[in-house]
């Protein structure tokens, strides 16, 4: 049975992406704010500053294809950086400024970025991770400033093609550890049009960009569909509850995006009462399961729509959307414009019947070219006709509204982070105490869910859980750091070695 949307099918462009995004670049209309300094790039300035950036990539040998890797945090400058080497035919590829060295030199040499753009704080830090050419946003020893990067502005964009690749993020997909995510010109503009035209973003909206652009749902539903729409984008380059608290009153803004751990501040601290949030008339929640409960106090406490939305890197990202008065609760809203969903029994392989529970399975414009130098991850992902497994379970009730009830695949979802255990439980296993080891995630009011460790130790080892820990914690990013560690007598699994990891979380 496939579901299609209950919204109408939208045109998509046959255009590149900046040329899409950037059409209302015109003007002296703020497009983006920093939020910490006030400072502001308007409609005018954002358009001149990106063509500057591709002619400058141009003339340096920056070619259709090459990449350009961006390290920063939320600044007005993110934008410039992404639609410049956009224009210049390339391609972006995402990194999270927390990235350990290690994490770092992984995703440089797996995607083949030539040039880095990143905060100067983090450029010996690019250097000893192998990063070719450094531009920072300021001066470091050893690095570029970013306005060397700049040269006479480019007329047209550079010829590409609906199937390039434009953006490059990582994500875990469904297991393992991270791969590169090929996102192509109309994978990125297609999303963008289904988004609109459900989510109806209007350019007299200013909507506050807490959620990291390096991240699929910033990087797409705030700063691009943001653009797209004209609408004025404020930044803010870390979250600091007071902070997006204030910016939300003093830009009167009407609409918040947001994770789950932004919702339950916002339900609950008691800061929020010290800040006028009447204009606010909807809080879209995405990233990691929200609970109804949870979802009913926001609503309340703000007097305003608490809504959920669903989708994935691979999915450019959003296939389920929840239009303004469409909220149900628990839903996640309904199939996006031009796609199509199946509910499908993950034992047999067909088709569940009407309400019943299987795997989401998503097709549309929107879907995922596939794993960077991975064809096997690829193709256990999509399958022949198109259809990607998304890896989680729900149903669809008769009004086409989606319920995400649990998940097939094992990655943790730490405050909207994809933390997959075999990377952790890789890491447990190189400390020489340790013998076996799994990591599971467990349910968390604030967070979602936290990584914990499970290990078995050598006998005579002298080593502490405490001490175990912290190795695990110089070796990888912050979201991905182990909360708890347990020694246990013998990590649970299956006669084929499978770790069977729901003894683990529900002894």
């Amino acid at each position: 049975m496939i579901h299609s949307s209950p919204l109408p099918d939208v045109e998509i462009p046959d255009l590149p992406l900046t040329s899409y995004v950037l059409a209302n670049a015109q003007g002296d209309k703020p497009a983006l704010i920093d939020g910490v300094s006030g400072k502001a790039l308007t409609y005018a300035d954002l358009d001149r500053a990106v063509r500057s950036l591709a002619g400058g990539l141009v003339i340096r040998g920056f070619a259709k294809g090459d990449v350009l890797a961006v390290m920063l945090p939320n600044v007005p400058e993110y934008a410039v950086v992404f639609h410049g080497a956009a224009m210049a035919g390339g391609v972006v590829t995402t990194v999270n400024p927390t990235y350990t060295e290690t994490e770092l030199r992984t995703q440089l040499r797996d995607s083949g970025a030539q040039i880095l753009v990143t905060i100067p704080p983090l450029a010996a830090a690019a250097a000893r991770a192998g990063a070719a050419e450094i531009y920072v946003l300021g001066e470091a020893e050893g690095a570029g400033p970013f306005e060397d990067l700049f040269g006479p502005p480019l007329a047209e964009h550079v010829p590409v093609g609906p199937d390039d690749v434009v953006a490059l993020p990582y994500s875990s997909g469904t297991t393992g550890l991270c791969k590169g995510v090929m996102l192509t010109q109309r994978n990125m503009v297609a999303n963008i049009a289904q988004k609109l035209a459900g989510l109806q973003i209007s350019a007299d909206e200013c909507l506050v960009a807490a959620l990291p652009f390096f991240h699929i749902y910033g990087m797409q539903v705030l700063m691009n569909c943001g653009l797209r729409a004209g609408a004025t984008i404020v930044t803010m380059p870390r979250f600091d509850l007071e902070q997006f608290l204030r910016l939300h009153q003093d830009y009167r803004s009407t609409r918040s995006f947001t994770a789950p751990p932004i919702v339950l501040a916002l339900a609950k601290h008691p800061l929020v009462d010290t800040f006028d949030l009447s204009a606010l008339r909807q809080v879209v929640c995405a990233a990691a399961p929200l609970k109804v409960d949870l979802a009913d106090e926001c609503a309340k406490r703000l007097d305003c729509e608490v809504v959920q939305a669903y989708g994935m890197t691979e999915l450019s990202p959003a296939s389920h959307i929840t239009p303004p008065g469409w909220f149900r609760p628990g839903s996640v809203g309904v199939t996006v414009p031009n796609t199509q969903t199946r509910i499908v029994d993950p034992a047999s392989g067909a088709d569940a019947g009407d309400g019943e529970e299987g795997e989401i399975w998503v097709r549309g414009p929107q879907v995922m070219k596939g794993y960077l130098n991975n064809p096997e991850a690829t193709a256990a992902m999509i399958d022949a006709d198109g259809w990607l497994r998304t890896g989680d379970l729900g149903h669809i009730d008769a009004d086409g509204h989606l319920y995400v009830v649990d998940r097939l695949k094992e990655l943790i979802k730490y405050k909207g982070f994809q933390v997959p255990p075999a990377e952790l439980e890789a890491v447990l296993l190189r400390h020489p105490d340790v013998t076996d080891a799994a990591v599971v995630g467990l349910p968390d009011e604030e967070a979602g869910e936290i990584p914990v460790g499970y290990v078995v130790l050598r006998p005579g080892a002298a080593a502490s859980p405490e001490e175990i820990r912290q190795f695990v914690t110089g070796q990888v990013a912050t979201y991905k750091q182990l909360r708890r560690l347990e020694v246990i007598d013998a990590i649970p699994k299956s006669a084929s070695g499978k770790i069977l990891r729901r003894l683990l979380r529900d002894p």
